[in-house]
This record gives C-alpha cells, sequence and structure tokens, in this order.
C-alpha cells in the first residue's frame, strides 16, 4: 500500500505534493506536542504510579483533586485580573490611574460608618496570629476581602473601568466557567459509564483481549499496567458475585432488608436534624459574644469567634462516622455503597454551610428600630456584612485545611507506628486506617464549595483553595503509601469519576444559593464594598444598561420580556424533544446491528459445522 502511494505521489502537481506534505508534517507535529503536553500535566507521573500500585478507583480520586486545582488557579486568575489588579494600580496611582469615590445618595449616615479594627501601633505578635488564623484585625482591610474594594470607578489612562459591574460579571464568569467544565468532563465520564453498564461482557472483552498498551516498553510502566488490569477485574467479578448474591434472595430476606433500610434512614434523618440544630445554636451564639471583647481575653475571643468553625467539623466528623457504620447493614454493593455514602455526607457538609449561611443572614437582617430599617441589615453589628461573610467562609477554608493536616500527622501516623511495632491483639485488630475514597472526595468537595460561595466576599479566597489542594496532594499522597491500606472492595475508576463529578455540580448548585440570595435580595453595606452606592449588587446591571444607547437598551429590554422568552422556551424545548427522538433512533440502529452480528456469528457456527460434518 505504501509503495502505491509513492507511486501515485511521483504524478501529482508540485502544488498537492507540498499540501500532502505539509499536512504529513503537521499532523506528526500535533501528535509529538500532544505526547509532550501529556508529560507536563500536574502530577502526571504522581497519578500514573497511584495508578499502578493501588487501582484506578484511588487514581480517580487525585485526577479530581488535580482538577479542582486547576479551576481554582483560573478562579483566581479571573478576580485577579479583573477586580484586585486594576483596584490595586488605581489605588496606588500606577500607569497613570486614580479612583472615583462617590458618597452613596439617599442614605442615612448612621448606615455609611465603618471603622475596621486595622491593628495601629506596637501589638504583640500573637495578635497578628490570631488576625491571620480568623480574617480580622490587620487582615479585614487587605484585598482579600470585600470591604477593600470600596471604590465606585476607576481611571486606568483615559479609560474608565466600572469595578462594581467587573466584581459582578467575573463573580457570574467563575460560576459559568466552572459549571461550564464540570458538565464537560461530566460527559466525558458518563459516555464511559454507560458503554460500561450498556454491555458487560463487552467491558470484559476490552479488558481481556484490547487493554494492554502495546506501546508500553519500560518494565515498571508494564508493572503498573498489570496492577491497574487486575485491579479493574476484581471490580467486575465484585459486582458480579453482588449480582448472583441479589438474584439469590428470598422474599423473607428482601422484606427483611428493605425494612432495615427504612430504619436507618430514619436514624440518618434524626442524625442530619441534631447535626443542623447544633449549627444553628453555635452560629448565633458566636455572632452574640465574639463582639463582646472587653468582658473576654484575645484566646476566649478567637475561641468564640471559631466555635461555628468547629462544631460543623466536629459534625462532619460524626456524622459520616455514623453513616458509615449504618450503611454496612443495608448490604448494597460496593459502587451504590459510595454512592450513598457520599450523597448522605454531601447533604450534611453542604447543608452544614447553609445552616451557617442562614443562621449569619437572620442575625445580619435582624432589625428592631427605625435606624436599622433604613439601612436594610443590622448596621451596628454588621456594618460591612459581606466582610463579616468572607471571614466566616475564610475561618472554616483554614481550620478545613488544618483539621486534614492534624488527622495525618497525630491519627494515622501514630496509628501506623502502634501497628508495626506493638503485637497487641487489639491494635492489630484495629490495623491500618483504609484510605476511604468517600470521606476524601468529601473533604475536597467540601472545600471546594466553600470557596465557591466565598469567593463573592473574599475574591483571593481560591488563592487560599489552590495552595491548599496543591499540599493536599502530596499530604494524601504520603498518607496513602505510607500511613493508609487500600480499601477492601474494589472501585471503577470510569463509575466513581463520572459520580465525583455529580456531587461537585450538587455543590456548585448549592452555591448559586446563597450566593443568588446574596447578589439579588439582601440589601448591600452602604460603609464598605463596590455595590455601596446601590440597593443590592444586582441593581448595578440596570444602572448600567441606563447608560446604554435608546436603540440597545430597547433590545435588551425586548430579550429579557416575556413576549421573546416564551417562544425561545419552545424553540428549545422542540430542539430537546428532537434531539431526544434522535437519540432514541440511534439506540434502535445499535440494538440492530448487534442482532446482525450476533446472527452473522451463529450463521459462521452453523457453516462450520457443515463442513465439519462433510469432511
Amino acid at each position: 500500500l505504501r509503495d502505491c502511494q509513492q507511486e501515485e505521489i511521483k504524478y501529482l502537481p508540485r502544488w498537492k505534493k507540498w499540501r500532502r506534505n505539509s499536512i504529513k508534517s503537521l499532523k506528526k507535529a500535533v501528535s509529538e506536542v500532544k505526547e509532550l503536553s501529556s508529560y507536563l500535566k500536574l502530577w502526571h507521573r504522581d497519578i500514573h504510579s497511584i495508578e499502578g500500585k493501588f487501582g484506578t478507583g484511588i487514581q480517580s480520586y487525585f485526577s479530581f483533586l488535580r482538577f479542582l486545582d486547576l479551576l481554582n488557579f483560573i478562579i483566581f486568575i479571573l478576580m485577579f485580573g479583573f477586580v484586585t489588579f486594576p483596584s490595586i494600580i488605581s489605588e496606588y496611582g500606577i500607569f497613570n490611574s486614580s479612583i472615583a469615590k462617590i458618597t452613596p445618595r439617599n442614605t442615612e449616615p448612621h448606615c455609611t460608618v465603618y471603622n475596621p479594627s486595622g491593628n495601629q501601633g506596637l501589638v504583640y505578635f500573637y495578635t497578628y496570629l490570631k488576625d491571620l488564623l480568623s480574617g480580622t484585625g490587620f487582615l479585614e482591610v487587605t484585598s482579600l476581602f470585600y470591604g477593600y474594594y470600596t471604590i465606585d470607578d476607576a481611571w486606568i489612562s483615559a479609560l474608565r473601568y466600572n469595578l462594581p459591574l467587573a466584581y459582578l460579571l467575573a463573580t457570574f464568569a467563575y460560576l459559568a466557567l466552572s459549571l461550564i467544565w464540570i458538565i464537560i468532563r461530566s460527559g466525558e465520564g458518563f459516555k464511559q459509564n454507560f458503554v460500561h453498564y450498556e454491555d458487560q461482557f463487552q467491558s470484559y472483552c476490552n479488558k481481556v483481549f484490547a487493554g494492554w498498551d502495546f506501546c508500553i516498553t519500560d518494565l515498571n510502566a508494564a508493572r503498573l499496567k498489570h496492577r491497574s488490569l487486575q485491579y479493574e477485574l476484581q471490580t467486575d467479578l465484585e459486582e458480579e458475585r453482588y449480582k448472583r448474591k441479589i438474584a439469590d434472595r428470598t422474599m423473607k430476606e428482601k422484606l427483611r432488608i428493605y425494612s432495615l433500610r427504612i430504619f436507618i434512614n430514619i436514624i440518618v434523618i434524626a442524625v442530619l436534624s441534631g447535626c443542623f440544630y447544633s449549627i444553628y445554636r453555635a452560629t448565633v451564639f458566636s455572632q452574640e459574644n465574639s463582639t463582646d471583647v472587653n468582658n473576654m481575653n484575645s484566646q476566649t475571643n478567637l475561641l468564640v469567634q471559631y466555635f461555628p468553625s468547629m462544631v460543623i467539623t466536629l459534625a462532619n466528623f460524626i456524622a459520616p462516622w455514623i453513616f458509615s457504620i449504618l450503611i454496612t447493614f443495608e448490604d448494597y454493593s460496593p459502587a451504590f455503597e459510595i454512592r450513598v455514602t457520599l450523597m448522605r455526607c454531601v447533604f450534611v457538609r453542604l447543608a452544614n454551610i447553609g445552616v451557617l449561611l442562614f443562621s449569619l443572614w437572620s442575625q445580619i437582617s435582624y432589625c428592631t428600630t427605625d435606624k436599622c430599617n433604613a439601612c436594610g441589615y443590622n448596621y451596628e453589628l454588621y456594618p460591612c456584612w459581606e466582610s463579616e461573610v468572607g471571614q466566616e467562609m475564610y475561618k472554616l477554608m483554614i481550620f478545613d485545611f488544618f483539621i486534614i493536616l492534624a488527622v495525618v500527622l497525630f491519627v494515622d501516623f501514630p496509628r501506623k507506628l502502634l501497628v508495626a511495632h506493638c503485637s497487641c491483639k487489639p491494635v492489630q485488630w484495629c490495623g491500618l486506617r483504609e484510605f476511604g475514597i468517600p470521606d476524601n472526595v468529601l473533604d475536597i468537595v467540601y472545600g471546594q464549595t466553600i470557596c465557591w460561595i466565598g469567593t463573592f466576599f473574599s475574591p483571593l479566597l481560591p488563592a487560599i483553595a489552590t495552595i491548599k489542594y496543591f499540599i493536599l496532594f502530596y499530604v494524601k499522597k504520603a498518607s496513602l503509601i505510607h500511613t493508609c491500606k487500600t480499601a477492601a472492595k474494589p472501585i471503577r475508576a470510569s463509575s466513581s469519576n463520572f459520580f465525583f463529578l455529580v456531587v461537585l455540580l450538587i455543590g456548585l448548585l448549592l452555591a448559586f444559593v446563597p450566593l443568588g440570595i446574596s447578589i439579588a435580595l439582601i440589601p448591600s453595606s452602604k460603609a464598605c464594598g463596590p455595590f455601596r452606592s446601590f440597593n443590592t449588587s444586582w441593581a448595578v446591571v440596570p444602572d448600567t444598561v441606563l447608560g446604554f444607547p435608546r436603540e440597545l437598551q430597547q433590545f435588551l429590554h425586548g430579550i429579557a420580556s416575556e413576549a421573546f422568552a416564551v417562544p425561545f422556551f419552545m424553540v428549545i424545548c422542540l430542539i430537546l424533544f428532537y434531539f431526544i427522538a434522535l437519540a432514541g433512533a440511534h439506540k434502535r440502529v445499535v440494538e440492530q446491528l448487534r442482532e446482525q452480528l450476533v446472527m452473522e456469528s451463529r450463521d459462521k457456527l452453523f457453516l462450520v459445522r457443515k463442513i465439519t460434518e462433510a469432511q
């Protein structure tokens, strides 16, 4: 074939020869760049090694951690580039820039009073440490929190930069970016998951006959690939064993297991209710007493400020531990067991954040006087309530990181030493802690949800999350190799990757709720922030639209009207129904092709028998 192609090339014109050679060279260059870029991926070698040693299920956790680290870094670049950097250069007059601060109109003077507790004069080192942990003091007046961006307009050379609009659009941009990226990755995982569960026999054939990579020439890489295939086959056999067990159940056993599951779910609801009530009471206590600095010392004040974070962390530890015990009695498959545990624990952790924010907002919006009602929020306790919420998210992020480090250093490592050097039966019975994928995924989903919510109130929080996940990768890798053992039940990577992203998508959708309420409903602070001249943060959008030309205003109002929305919704529904019908037709064609392949194989077997009988 190659000789024939070479003969054809001889008779081609020069232009076609050059074009064909150029396309060939370009394809080769693209393939080499792709191969090189795979080695430039963050933690590529480490994740490949983890896959071979511990299976694709655990590898999927570390790949998930890498994805979130990159996502947070991009969010940080977005917020820094469009919000923080213009504010800093305008504040210091770089590039011939300046700022404009306009006194809010139609606002009572007492609503605009904000005196942040920045440290002045000689202070103790402990005070700086306390401020660093709680986000107060010198840290409160930095670009980390919302209150720093008290700028209405920034002038860079002769260009006007609308910072309030940029702040709001950057918030929408990072939420939209996160949503699109997660959906794209979920789509890839869904395809793999769908193909696997559509035909179990096909999955076995792919692993046995097409699972090996013949490009592997290194002995260590070959061993890693062997182990990876072994873990995948182990997972398939474990699921087949469970399916056979379900098929052999009697009616009495089914009745017993369903009754037990109903009872366990009642216990789960009771545990969730106890967690939510405890967090609500802790938040109310902390907000009522943290401002009373005169009647308590610095250590006590720090503990009071961190009290909601400690209660949330305690609930995040106790509830999953109870759920992990209860799930063993429900007799689910390994994959479904992970999903149920994840969903319960995700609901605990994310709902805990929701309860904390609800408690804060109930305190922020609590008004008993006419002065307070004139501002729209409790201006005495929360003159800049957005910074207060940002400080709570900051404390949750920092405390969560310290807890993860403390568990590895002060629980897992001593436990490893005891198991290795103590032959007592109770110690050996406890053994090493399993590297539980649900718990570890929950930690990073919980932290990412805090980051999504907190970025509006603390624009540089994604930078902290990026550093946190970068350190966390190496901490978890060391913990996996030296202080933990792999789970007794193997887990498949295809289903894990897809479900991790679904859980992350739930976290993102739940983050939309408090952010939407904060932007559209709760009155913005009149004493700080870029939206102090507006009733709510969203009010900057119609105010900006009023500055557009009349024709553009009419066009935008037309798009936002019901006359456009209803036909647009109907067209979208028709397109959706078309693609659903197309997918159904494709599925029927695939089924027919499968039937034809089966018939063809039967025909071949029939012909082979006839030939052997004739001989």
